[in-house]
């Protein structure tokens, strides 16, 4: 079935994170999207391991969907053919250093006037305004500056890195919400036009509750490891054979977690009479919670806690996530196929429509596997015009 985007056509010049996972989830919503890829080598990440056979399997989990096209951007007729196809398609995406575009002749002033509908997005790491706009970025720089690496870790330890790519992800995020956007506007107003995401812009975003509670306290919001900051509790506890994540929201959760527990005491106690009171005294309730959970089993808490009704997870390893039957049931884990690799998998798409659902079934795309395929399907290139090309470098 084809997927909500189906008809939608995206031209991609992105390459390492933050552009190819957003014009991912285009593809995944049904998008036709041809990924602009330099001759011989590619996108860059091609060369990042682990690699399967000679194949990046980090390439293949942010690119699939996609068609790939080599073009030279060096040679003046391949930038004339970028802006052919761009006359054609919908959205165009570009993650360059703002002015990267501009003086390769391939900026929304450059393609606007051959097609006032497309979308442009330019993923950059810190917009094409203000004073850092030409700053280069990686996802730990937008982490470092953005606020994430401050408050993430254990209290009184050096800053740690968030465990993900939310630096590069989280723009990735905002840009497709923003493309979406101007998409459903130009059904309006007829015209398209320019979105810029920052991926710092997007940190400081992803990071509400912190700015907030500092904006509301003046207090520095800094690491406070597992729990949460104005609900307790609400953290990881050590069991006997490993952890469990132990949520208490309201009051009489709180009530009937004292009760399964056996520490009625705690009711009484005033450092822990409402949510505000266990949250300040925090330190003081941790330690008494701890060492009851570490009497049972994970397995054992997960079933005594949850036929209470008490919200409680295991720490789940990727391994057990991969194989877990909930994930399995929402087809979070997907096989696709590929010309070198056969039948692998790759995380599904949390996206779920119940009409127009888009089935992820195509792998990541060769270096240039379709360069000849869109030449000729979008511009009408001959066997003879294609075999030029080649020859002079161009594609």
């Amino acid at each position: 079935m084809a997927g909500p985007l189906v008809g939608v056509s995206v031209l991609d010049f992105t390459r390492a994170l933050a552009g190819p996972y957003a014009t991912m989830l285009l593809a995944d919503l049904g998008a036709g999207v041809i990924k602009v890829e330099e001759p011989g080598r590619g996108d860059f990440t091609r060369e990042n391991g682990p690699h399967v056979r000679g194949v990046s399997s980090y390439f293949l989990s942010i690119n699939r969907g996609k068609r790939s096209i080599t073009l030279n951007l060096e040679h003046p007729e391949a930038r004339e053919l970028a802006l052919r196809l761009s006359e054609g398609v919908d959205i165009l995406v570009e993650n360059f250093r703002p002015g990267v575009m501009e003086r390769m002749g391939l900026g929304y002033a450059a393609v606007r006037p051959r097609n006032p509908r497309v979308i442009y997005a330019s993923v950059s790491g810190f917009g094409q305004t203000g004073p850092y706009a030409s700053r280069p970025a990686y996802d730990m720089i937008a982490q470092g500056m953005g606020g994430p690496v401050s408050i993430t870790g254990e209290p009184g330890r050096p800053p740690v890195r968030v465990g993900f790519s939310i630096g590069d992800i989280g723009a990735s995020l905002f840009a497709v919400v923003a493309i979406l956007a101007a998409l459903h506007e130009r059904e309006m107003s007829g015209e398209g036009q320019w979105v810029d995401v920052a991926m710092l812009d997007s940190q400081v975003a992803l990071c509400e509750n912190a700015f907030a509670r500092y904006f509301a306290t003046g207090e520095v919001p800094g690491p406070i490891g597992t729990r949460h900051p104005v609900i307790t509790p609400f953290q990881i506890f050590p069991t006997r054979d490993g952890y469990v994540v132990l949520v208490v929201p309201r009051q009489d959760k709180w009530v009937a977690l004292c009760e399964a527990l056996g520490r009625q005491d705690l009711l009484a106690d005033e450092r822990f009479r409402d949510n505000s009171a266990r949250t300040r005294h925090h330190a003081d309730l941790e330690p008494i919670l701890a060492e009851v959970m570490r009497t049972r089993t994970t397995e054992d808490w997960l079933s005594f806690l949850g036929q209470r009704g008490i919200l409680c997870s295991p720490v789940n390893t990727i391994d057990k996530v991969a194989a877990d039957p909930q994930v399995l049931a929402r087809d979070m884990i997907r096989q696709v196929s590929h010309p070198k690799l056969g039948s692998f998998k790759v995380v599904g798409s949390p996206m779920k429509f119940f009409r127009t659902q888009h089935t992820i079934e195509q792998a990541a795309p060769q270096v240039g596997e379709h360069t000849e395929q869109i030449l000729k399907e979008r511009l009408g290139m001959s066997d003879a015009e294609m075999a030029r090309l080649r020859r002079e470098g161009v594609v």
